[in-house]
């Protein structure tokens, strides 16, 4: 039986760079009730990743991080196509009795 690893000390400019943007939509919302955070984050980042870089800027305990690939859009503007960038979503969820107020910022 081989012990967890504990992920190594990340700087907080790569914090910022993991994560991007909160995702505030009518879902996101309906989540946030259920101790439930959503973010834009890095195509690159990891699950421990996105948890060091939430407790570390938040100063809160993170329970899951669930995440997914969004694909791109194909778009057409003034007859030019064009495909829009992929994006990765997490979903944070919380240790009850912990919050995050997105309002006032880092």
């Amino acid at each position: 039986m081989s012990a967890a690893k504990k992920p190594a000390v990340m700087s907080r400019a790569r914090m910022y760079e993991v994560i991007r943007a909160p995702l505030v939509t009518e879902k996101s919302t309906h989540q946030s009730e259920h101790s439930q955070i959503s973010f834009k984050v890095s195509l690159d980042a990891t699950k421990p990743e996105i948890k060091q870089a939430i407790e570390g800027l938040f100063k809160v305990k993170v329970k899951a991080v669930n995440t997914l690939r969004v694909e791109g859009k194909n778009k057409v503007f003034r007859g030019m196509r064009g495909r829009r960038s992929d994006w990765k979503k997490a979903i944070i969820s919380l240790v009850e009795g912990e919050k995050i107020d997105l309002t006032t910022g880092l």
